[in-house]
C-alpha cells in the first residue's frame, strides 16, 4: 500500500486574480494641467490685451513679410558661411601642423566665448575701428620710410561703411561664431570614423581629400547632420539680436517698431513669436526627412567602405 503524499487530499489553489496598479497621482497631474491648459486658453481669448484684430492686421503687413524674408535669408547666409569654416578650421584642428592646428583654437576658443548680441554690436560699430578699408601691400608705413619712398603702396580704398552694412555686419557677427560651433560638430564627426577605413582606402592610393570627400565625411554626416538641424534652428532665432546692430529690416526690429509706432507693443510680440514657431517648425521638418536621408547614405558609405577593405586585404 502506497503511502500518501503531503499534497493528497488538499484542495486546489485558486486562480490568482491580477489587481492592475492604480496611479491616482498620473490622474490628478492630468487633472491639474488640464484645467491649467483650459485657463491658458481662456486667457487668450479674453484678454484685450493680446487684441488680436490689430495683430493680424500687422502681421502681414509689407514691412513685416519683408522682414521674414530678411530673416530667412539671413539664417541661409550665415549657416553657409558657418558650415564652410566649420569644416576649415576642423581640418585645420586635426592637422598635423601645430601653427594650423592652434590658429584654429584660438578662433573657436574667441568666437565660442564672447556672446553672438556683443559681437552683433562689435561688428555694428567696427567703423569706429577702421573708416576705410584699403587693399595694398602690408606695413607700407614702416618699409617704405625706411626705403625713402614717399606716399604709400595702397591701391584700393573705400569708406568702412559702405562695405559693412549693418546686414554685412549681421551676415560676419553670426556667421564667424557659427563657425566656431560648426568646427567642434565637424570635428566631432570626423573623430568618430573609424581610423581603419582611412588606413584601407590610402592602401587603395586614394589621397586625402578624396578620402575626405568619399569616406570620412559621408559616415561623419550621421554624427554631424543631427546638431547642425539645431544649429539652424538657433541660428534663426539668433538673428533677432541684430536689432542691435541695427539692421532695420529684420523681423524682430519690424514688429517693435510697429508696436513702439503704435503704442501697443505687446500683440507685436506675441506676433514675433507665432512667426518664429511657425519658421521654426518648418525646419524641424526639414530636419526630420534630412537625418533620414543621411542614414540611408550612411549605410551606402559602410558597405563601400567594406568592399573596399576586402580589396585592399587582398
Amino acid at each position: 500500500m502506497s503511502t500518501p503524499t503531503p499534497t493528497e487530499g488538499r484542495a486546489a489553489p485558486e486562480p490568482i486574480k491580477a489587481v492592475p496598479v492604480r496611479h491616482p497621482g498620473r490622474w490628478i497631474a492630468a487633472a491639474v494641467l488640464l484645467v491649467l491648459a483650459a485657463m491658458f486658453v481662456n486667457m487668450l481669448v479674453t484678454n484685450d490685451k493680446f487684441n488680436w484684430p490689430f495683430l493680424l492686421e500687422n502681421m502681414f503687413s509689407p514691412p513685416v513679410l519683408y522682414g521674414v524674408w530678411t530673416t530667412l535669408k539671413l539664417t541661409v547666409l550665415a549657416m553657409a558661411v558657418g558650415i564652410s569654416l566649420g569644416i576649415a578650421v576642423a581640418v585645420m584642428r586635426l592637422s598635423g601642423n601645430p601653427i594650423l592646428a592652434g590658429l584654429a583654437w584660438v578662433y573657436t576658443w574667441f568666437f565660442r566665448a564672447v556672446p553672438r548680441l556683443v559681437l552683433c554690436v562689435l561688428f555694428g560699430n567696427m567703423g569706429i575701428l577702421y573708416q576705410n578699408l584699403e587693399l595694398g601691400l602690408p606695413f607700407d608705413n614702416y618699409w617704405m620710410p625706411a626705403l625713402g619712398l614717399d606716399g604709400d603702396a595702397r591701391f584700393y580704398s573705400v569708406p568702412m561703411n559702405e562695405v559693412l552694412t549693418p546686414f554685412m555686419a549681421a551676415l560676419l557677427a553670426l556667421a564667424l561664431s557659427q563657425g566656431a560651433y560648426m568646427a567642434e560638430i565637424v570635428r566631432a564627426g570626423l573623430l568618430s570614423v573609424d581610423k581603419g577605413q582611412t588606413e584601407a582606402a590610402q592602401a587603395l592610393g586614394m589621397g586625402r581629400g578624396l578620402i575626405l570627400r568619399r569616406i570620412t565625411l559621408p559616415q561623419a554626416l550621421r554624427v554631424i547632420v543631427p546638431p547642425t538641424g539645431n544649429e539652424v534652428t538657433a541660428m534663426l532665432k539668433d538673428t533677432s539680436l541684430v536689432s542691435a546692430i541695427p539692421l532695420t529690416t529684420e523681423l524682430f526690429f519690424q514688429l517693435q517698431a510697429i508696436g513702439n509706432r503704435t503704442f501697443d507693443l505687446f500683440p507685436m510680440l506675441v506676433a514675433a513669436c507665432l512667426w518664429y514657431l511657425a519658421i521654426t517648425s518648418l525646419l524641424m521638418v526639414g530636419q526630420f526627412f534630412l537625418e533620414r536621408s543621411f542614414t540611408r547614405g550612411d549605410r551606402s558609405a559602410q558597405a563601400e567602405v567594406t568592399i573596399m577593405q576586402s580589396k585592399a586585404g587582398h
